[in-house]
């Protein structure tokens, strides 16, 4: 959560999740070439974002696995309004 401190920030992971999610599913119903562009989209903006935005170095490199539940983890809690409280909650330590 520390690495997500800054609302845009997040808010570009929720639209590289979101896009990802969208491609994959354009993948199974329109071309499944499109599969190559879900890693492209998804970490696109979260890396713009850690790079240009947090200015901070993104999980992925040194988590790979971690990084992508995380990123879910992320989506979800900002898809039910409780991302906020979540940042809160970990600001302190």
């Amino acid at each position: 959560m520390r690495e997500h401190g800054l609302p845009l920030t997040r808010r570009l992971h929720f639209i590289g999740t979101l896009a990802a999610l969208i491609t994959l599913l354009a993948s199974v119903t329109v071309d499944w070439r499109l599969l190559a562009l879900v890693p492209v989209t998804g970490y696109g903006f979260a890396w713009y974002a850690h790079f240009f935005v947090e200015r901070n170095r993104p999980a992925t490199f040194t988590y790979p696995a971690w990084s992508l539940v995380g990123d879910f983890r992320m989506f979800w809690l900002m898809l039910v309004g409780r991302m906020d409280g979540e940042v809160a909650k970990h600001a302190g330590r």
